[in-house]
């Protein structure tokens, strides 16, 4: 990854709020779930960014926002200087191909009436890369890059372990030359013996083919391994950006340090000794957050300024950025 380069991804202010409606036979709208509200970021060619937090802050949304899975309510999306995320669907068909997903459920993402080679073949029929013997070659190539065999493409998903089905799942993703990928939590569904070869296999095409991730997931320890960045989410906003030593050597925001806490580590004399953050109440609804901090309801750092000012993500050293008025350690 090179650190001068320009962003490949650069988000900036993106939202995405779900619209509630009630009445009938004419519905109307009576309100909206803020999933995803206010977000910026960038991902450099060949960088990987995790993106964290507990489940119901807007991961998923984020990613599949940036791909026009959603239409975002407001916000913007350059991919190479390019703005994309409002782009007619036909001026996007050409970006579809530069950006891919890797889903979270290898069987549901999965067609269980189609053989791996029609999965993997599918992108590359949409987008005319090849035919023929051709297309069944680069079939045959893609299912070796991910460690399966030339034999594996006329069986279907039910004959596949969950391991080897994500890794059609990631054939799928490379089939048309993409640049950029969502990660949303590729091995949360796999067995603990199969999550690393997965991310080694990962971190392996990344280093061959110079992608770019975005990678979403739980496991802070995973996300530590595979990020150069990491991003936390907190009820639809990034609380704390940092690259990945900084951010587990100097957490600042309260929240960072309550997941981070919770975050088992292999030595039993570090684990058995070390303090956890216990959060005591449950995230505000998206669809009428508080004022002020989103956080204000669970942070034991909490002062008056924090219930009526929304604090800002702001840079508080190079390359570290914390919304929070008061961040720890600072």
């Amino acid at each position: 990854m090179n650190e001068q380069a320009k962003p490949l991804i650069e988000v900036k202010n993106l939202k995405m709020h779900f619209p509630i409606t009630a009445g009938f036979p004419i519905p109307r709208q009576i309100g909206a779930v803020q999933a995803v509200d206010d977000v910026s970021f960038s991902i450099r060619p060949g960088e990987t960014l995790g993106l964290v937090g507990e489940s119901g802050c807007g991961k998923t949304t984020v990613g599949r926002t940036l791909l026009r899975l959603y239409k975002p309510t407001a916000g913007e999306v350059y991919f190479e200087g390019k703005e994309i995320a409002h782009l007619p669907e036909k001026e996007f068909l050409p970006y579809r191909r530069k950006m891919q997903m890797i889903f979270q459920d290898p069987y549901a993402s999965l067609d269980p009436r189609m053989t791996a080679a029609d999965i993997i073949g599918e992108a590359i029929d949409i987008h005319n890369l090849a035919t023929g013997q051709e297309r069944m070659d680069r079939i045959y190539h893609l299912l070796e890059l991910v460690g399966l065999l030339p034999e594996h493409a006329n069986r279907f998903p039910h004959e596949f372990s969950g391991g080897q089905r994500q890794r059609i799942g990631i054939a799928r993703a490379l089939a048309v030359e993409p640049q950029f990928i969502v990660c949303d939590e590729p091995i949360s569904a796999l067995d603990v013996s199969i999550q690393a070869q997965v991310v080694n296999l990962l971190e392996d095409l990344q280093a061959q083919l110079g992608l770019a991730y975005l990678f979403i997931a739980h496991d802070l320890a995973m996300v530590k391994h595979i990020s150069h960045r990491i991003a936390v989410m907190y009820l639809g906003r990034i609380v704390e950006l940092a690259d990945s030593d900084t951010l587990y050597r100097h957490p600042m925001h309260p929240y960072t340090l309550a997941l981070l806490s919770a975050a088992p580590i292999p030595d039993p004399k570090i684990e058995t000794t070390r303090q956890r953050i216990l959060l005591e109440g449950d995230p505000p609804s998206p669809v009428n957050p508080p004022p002020g901090c989103r956080f204000q309801n669970r942070c034991s750092y909490v002062q008056e300024r924090c219930r009526t000012e929304d604090p800002q993500l702001v840079t508080v050293e190079t390359g570290h950025e914390v919304a929070c008025h008061f961040p720890v350690g600072s």
